[in-house]
């Protein structure tokens, strides 16, 4: 499968099970490979990943329904979150502020574009794990219930406090494939000046 084919087959998909259709080790590490090489401005290194699988899951998006419940009044419906616990884990998507002060210090002529740089590093991680683990028929989708679940998730999981959480990704086996997706004539989104 060639670079392009692997972004269309990446899709948000909501039904998942947690029925993996690989060895939950090869998840890992391809995980673990994506954060690994996927580039980040002077190569600062400042991406953080927490792999969330088994009880851990569930306790994971419990406590989100929680703290939704409560940001929100009671008016947060438990479909929600309980469709992602269905799943087999979730990727928890961070960067550490620590290590991108330390850059700024190192670079003081950029020091206010690198917030822009590391979340286009952490954007880049997302597209990377998510194309990836659809190559080996592993469903996921993204969310992002921060800042409402930062502390909880800083507790429960007993992370540096410099570690600053972007997204959620649920991912498993897939119950139900997406619709096909609606795509805009292109010529719309794309100029080309010659």
């Amino acid at each position: 499968m060639n670079f392009i084919e692997m972004i269309k087959n990446r899709r948000s998909v909501y039904e998942l099970n947690k029925n993996l259709p690989v060895v939950q080790d090869e998840v890992f590490d391809l995980i673990k490979d994506c954060v690994r090489y996927v580039p980040d401005a002077f190569n600062m290194q400042s991406q953080r990943v927490v792999i969330v699988v088994g009880q851990e899951q569930d306790r994971f998006w419990d406590a989100v329904y929680d703290e939704m419940v409560k940001f929100t009044g009671g008016r947060f419906s438990r479909e929600r979150t309980d469709a992602f616990a269905a799943a087999y884990g979730t990727v928890l998507y961070f960067y550490d502020t620590a290590v991108v002060e330390e850059t700024r210090r190192q670079y003081p002529l950029y020091a206010e574009n690198f917030h822009d740089w590391v979340m286009q590093s952490n954007g880049m991680l997302q597209f990377a794990v998510w194309t990836a683990l659809r190559t080996i028929g592993v469903g996921a989708n993204l969310q992002h219930y921060n800042p409402i679940i930062d502390n909880i998730v800083s507790e429960m999981f007993d992370l540096p406090e410099t570690w600053t959480l972007v997204g959620q990704m649920p991912f498993g086996g897939i119950e139900k494939s997406p619709d096909v997706k609606r795509i805009e004539d292109i010529n719309i989104r794309v100029k080309i000046e010659k």
